[in-house]
């Protein structure tokens, strides 16, 4: 017998429309192009919240109460400097290095200066998700500063979450706009149902691994240009074009060759992807307020001709983020760590709910090989 796969439900590419597990976290509603954390719609995060009490949200299942959050962002600002071997450690990596790779090294490491990095009781796992969404943006603020050949910053608590990291990337405390404008980004890209980054994590959790490895699993999930990597690919394109009136003949060339538009389409969303629709707004207001206009005329002018090209495909998150990070003035090859330091939220969050009612993540593989195929000495084969 050849050829003969075992009897087994056929097997879904992708694994799309397969539930593979239950959560309470977030709901992405594609058909309706709506998005909830525990309940909460994003538009309202993203008008009244900020990214720690969002935090507190996905980690708790509710909005807290004021003496709840000021606590998180107290423990937050506790665990944001890193420490000194794991800097030493950053020294030594090669400066060329990407930095999703060094961000992803440097949290593997990370485990080893906490004692209790493999406990896994449910106050461990909260104190793990709190020093890795505090050390995160430190990380990633310490690698541009030491590849740029600039010394590190120890970070400031009198500055929120945003706006820290922006004074600890460029020196200098980011003005209101520009910490309120990284805040909401931050909120969009919290979290987003059992995306292939959140499902790694949840696979090394359902092991009885640790925070730590759960999350240096994701990082190497989201790293890939299908996934996180994908808004750094959005400015390559934006770069790639330059003006509105090469836009018509960049994509007309581009889809001849048959080549991905990156931040176009969604696994998920049958319309417009909601977080896309608040950074559009965003990205526009940065723009004008920035006297730079051009990366979002030049989105906008890319969407509409899309659209007459391909109607119905809608954008995604990747596309606006895109404009936005740049003129917040952001190196391109950090847009993707700056989504892991907004995920790394999310992603601990669903680490604490895998264990919380945990089960070995193990699914069936329908094999589509060869059976009862003879064994041939190695003398004998040709």
């Amino acid at each position: 017998m050849t050829n003969t796969a075992v009897d087994a439900t056929p097997a879904e590419k992708g694994l799309e429309g397969i539930i593979a597990s239950k959560t309470a976290i977030s709901l992405v509603d594609g058909q309706n192009g709506r998005l909830f954390y525990q309940g909460v719609e994003i538009n309202d995060l993203a008008e009244h919240s900020t990214f720690e009490e969002t935090v507190y949200l996905l980690w708790h299942g509710k909005l807290p109460t004021r003496a709840q959050l000021d606590e998180l962002e107290r423990n937050l600002k506790a665990h944001r400097a890193l420490p000194a071997p794991l800097a030493d450690i950053l020294r030594q990596l090669p400066k060329e290095a990407t930095p999703m790779a060094v961000l992803r090294t440097a949290v593997s490491a990370l485990a080893a200066f906490y004692r209790d990095s493999d406990a896994i009781t449910h106050d461990a796992l909260v104190r793990h998700a709190t020093i890795l969404t505090a050390c995160l943006p430190t990380i990633v603020a310490a690698w541009h500063r030491l590849r740029q050949g600039q010394p590190l910053l120890e970070p400031r608590d009198d500055l929120s979450h945003a706006a820290n990291f922006l004074y600890m990337l460029n020196g200098a405390a980011p003005n209101e706009r520009a910490a309120r404008v990284l805040d909401i980004a931050l909120i969009l890209h919290a979290d987003h149902g059992l995306n292939a980054s959140t499902f790694a994590a949840r696979v090394t959790a359902s092991t009885l691994a640790d925070m730590f490895s759960a999350i240096t699993s994701a990082l190497g999930a989201l790293k890939g240009p299908l996934h996180g990597g994908a808004n750094e690919q959005v400015m390559r394109m934006l770069e790639s074009i330059g003006s509105v009136e090469r836009v018509k003949e960049w994509i007309d060339q581009a889809l001849s060759q048959k080549k991905k538009i990156m931040g176009f389409g969604h696994r998920v969303y049958r319309q417009d992807d909601p977080r896309a629709l608040i950074l559009r707004r965003i990205s526009k207001e940065v723009g004008e307020a920035n006297n730079d206009p051009h990366w979002y005329q030049l989105s906008e002018a890319i969407e509409n001709y899309m659209g007459e090209v391909k109607p119905g495909l809608p954008i995604n998150v990747d596309f606006y983020s895109a404009s936005t990070y740049h003129v917040l003035g952001v190196p391109t090859d950090l847009f993707t760590p700056i989504f892991a330091i907004s995920r790394v939220a999310g992603w601990t969050a669903h680490v604490i709910e895998q264990i919380a009612n945990n089960r070995l993540i193990r699914p069936d593989a329908l094999y589509v090989g060869p059976l009862n195929v003879p064994y041939v000495p190695i003398e004998q084969r040709g």
